[in-house]
């Protein structure tokens, strides 16, 4: 397996000519570094104005392994070839190394560059990459690779305490100064000698470990520094930094414009103890959930029912010992019963869903009160008046259905829970929802009994006393409805009930759809006047599709699923709508308005089309990988049957459509549209058109 890194972006408030000095200290060996015995220059060459310079050299490299390890390998040094090529002119210089040694069995590979700041030309940002492929190594691979990932992480911390302890020499001896390059007043013929009696290498030249590729510097707008890091993320090892980095590069890559906060990345990373395939794979999962059920404007449209502001025996209330936002809930005084009976599952599942939002709010603002990075909450639960009412079966599916929902989609959010006055009945409960609560956070749970959290140990280690409610002995005041039962005649029937949760989820604007083999889904809309605008935003989930946009003056209509009911079969694309007819022709029938456009799987894609007549246009998601399925030769449902023994020719997309007025049109979906979000940075601008042209903002 390769094992890659990527470090953030650190920056140094020093010249870049002045960090070259500094960085020159380093050779040809560094006692800061005891594993970097020696290096010896194999050639160099400058250019005839000595705006560049190209240094090749050999390092010697103990590594602290066993002994045994060592006499197995047959070697004391590990030698690696190290290529510098300084750019005095474009103030960079790029760094490229490799393994000498075992380079049939161990492949390593890292690029440094140092760059002048973008928005500051006194400062010099500095990146690193690597990668090791361990192939073979004795039969000690998996003890090589951890024993190598050891060193480097070391060496890692070391690099910047290297500049910073040069710079302090060099300003020890009064060189706080070193004057940016300047082409010379006349050219001069001199050639360009190499130093060593190896041969020169030109300034040009590109030798490096094959394979490689440059990691170029980027602006800070979308890459992180080191300080942002340590600001509002918190302490990271080189590692978890690496796997944060490349998640988050991965989804500006196929997110553009709708990826997580970096906390939130953050979280999952965590939660999956930074593994990067798990985490990315969770993340996804969440940021489909949370667009198919507009959860980014929950807390700008969610409107808490009076009953709730009543009964709901939970708020937020100041802050524990650590900044963390406090929840209160007071579970034991809290109807669940009557609540579910008069507003319903669903209802209950949006208020919790809002209070997670709030959450993450309240996380946000603290990291600025406190100037150190919160990115969690303490709650507490006061279980005084629980009984074998709280146990009622309904009561406690919801409830099962709330931790599993919030532990997929808010994970690492809960920094500590206090559950105080634990009844006789809390292990019958405890018993029921505890199989359902991953072990890392079950063990941030402190249970007291009875009277036990007035005691050492107890609130006053973690919150401060003039926070404590009152009603736990404290002297604050909290807000927290007393709640009570819910009055019986209110309760509605289980067919009301489930109206009105099939009213809440239709209410969601996402709709899902199969794309089978043979079989494209398309929607139909309708356009009555010229230069309308057509938007769309999808997501592709599974697969690989090509979306194309089709236009018609007749309406179509859907194609019949007769061939897949004789066959007894229920059909397994219920949400697969199929419009144009196969009798119909391409260019007589109807026409392509755009050019088919290929979408790779887990690709966001958004765009717009201003339509030229008014008519029926069509948009149709069709499997990419068919090669049969193309605008003249179309097979429809007929051909779903022998394609549903493979499982690779099933893809599923999410979308949303909607037509707006030339005039209406600002350029961005409604949909697009939060500012609000405590978890997305989404786009405030997506793409626009003015002509009759597809212009889709994708990133793969």
């Amino acid at each position: 397996m390769v094992q890659k890194y990527q470090s953030p972006v650190r920056v140094y408030k020093y010249p870049f000519e002045l960090i070259m000095a500094a960085y020159e200290r380093r050779f040809p060996n560094c006692p800061l570094i005891p594993m970097f015995v020696n290096s010896v220059i194999i050639s160099e060459c400058h250019s005839e104005d000595g705006a560049t310079q190209v240094i090749e050299r050999r390092c010697t490299v103990d590594v602290e392994a066993p002994r045994l390890l060592k006499r197995i390998a047959g070697v004391e040094y590990m030698y690696f070839i190290q290529k510098n090529s300084l750019n005095r002119r474009e103030r960079t210089l790029h760094i490229d190394a490799y393994n000498e040694s075992f380079s049939s069995r161990v492949n390593v590979y890292e690029h440094c560059c140092y760059t002048v700041h973008p928005e500051n030309e006194d400062w010099t940002c500095f990146e690193q990459s690597a990668s090791m492929d361990i192939k073979s190594f004795f039969g000690f691979e998996s003890t090589a690779e951890k024993i190598a990932m050891k060193q480097y992480a070391t060496s890692i911390k070391k690099g910047k305490e290297i500049i910073e302890c040069h710079l302090k020499q060099l300003e020890e001896e009064n060189i706080t100064h070193v004057p940016r390059w300047a082409p010379p007043p006349a050219p001069t013929m001199s050639h360009a000698l190499p130093v060593s009696s190896a041969r020169a290498i030109p300034a040009c030249s590109s030798r490096a470990h094959p394979g490689s590729t440059d990691v170029l510097p980027g602006s800070p707008d979308d890459k992180l520094d080191t300080d942002y890091i340590s600001r509002y993320l918190g302490k990271l090892t080189p590692f978890q930094e690496s796997c944060l980095i490349r998640l988050r590069l991965w989804l500006q890559e196929t997110h553009k414009g709708k990826i997580p906060k970096d906390q939130h990345v953050l979280r999952f990373l965590r939660s999956r103890d930074f593994n990067l395939e798990k985490a990315k794979e969770a993340l996804c999962q969440t940021l489909t959930w949370r667009k198919q059920h507009q959860i980014d404007f929950l807390l700008d449209t969610w409107q808490c029912p009076q009953l709730l502001q009543d009964y709901y025996t939970g708020g937020w209330h100041h802050h524990d010992k650590d900044g963390r936002p406090l929840y209160i809930l007071r579970l034991g005084q809290m109807d669940t019963k009557g609540l579910v009976r008069v507003l319903g599952e669903e209802t209950l599942l949006r208020h919790v869903l809002s209070i997670k939002e709030e959450g993450l709010r309240h996380c946000e603002e603290n990291t600025k009160i406190f100037g150190k990075p919160i990115s969690c909450w303490t709650c507490l639960v006061d279980l005084e008046g629980l009984n074998m009412r709280h146990l009622w079966r309904p009561g406690i599916k919801a409830l099962l259905r709330t931790i599993e929902l919030v532990g997929a989609n808010y994970p690492e959010t809960l920094g500590r829970l206090l559950i105080l006055r634990a009844p006789r009945v809390f292990p019958v409960l405890w018993t029921l929802v505890s199989p359902f609560i991953d072990e890392n956070t079950r063990k941030k749970f402190l249970i007291y009994a009875g009277n036990d959290y007035q005691g050492p140990g107890g609130l006053v280690d973690y919150i401060n006393r003039d926070f404590i409610p009152d009603f736990l002995g404290g002297d604050a005041l909290c807000d927290v409805p007393e709640g009570g039962l819910v009055p019986k005649p209110l309760y509605r029937t289980a067919e009301e009930l489930e109206n009105e949760e099939i009213k809440l989820w239709n209410e969601a604007i996402y709709k899902s759809a199969s794309v089978l083999k043979g079989a494209p889904h398309e929607v139909l809309i309708e356009v009555t006047e010229a230069s309308s605008v057509i938007t769309w935003d999808f997501d592709v989930w599974k697969g690989d599709v090509i979306f194309s946009i089709y236009h018609s003056r007749r309406a179509p209509q859907p194609v019949k699923r007769d061939g897949l009911s004789s066959h007894n079969l229920a059909c397994p694309a219920g949400n697969n709508v199929q419009l144009i007819d196969r009798s119909w022709m391409l260019g007589q029938d109807y026409s392509m308005v755009e050019t088919a456009l290929t979408c790779r799987e887990g690709e966001s894609v958004q765009g717009s089309h201003v339509t030229r007549w008014p008519g029926f246009y069509i948009l149709q998601w069709r499997l990419y990988s068919s090669p049969s399925c193309t605008s003249s030769s179309r097979p429809r449902v007929d051909d779903v049957l022998a394609s549903l023994q493979v499982s690779s020719h099933k893809c599923r997309v999410m979308y949303f459509t909607e037509v707006l007025r030339s005039t209406d049109f600002r350029g961005s979906m409604s949909s697009l549209e939060s500012s609000h979000s405590a978890f997305s940075l989404l786009s405030a601008a997506t793409s626009s058109s003015n002509q009759s042209q597809t212009e889709s903002s994708i990133s793969r």
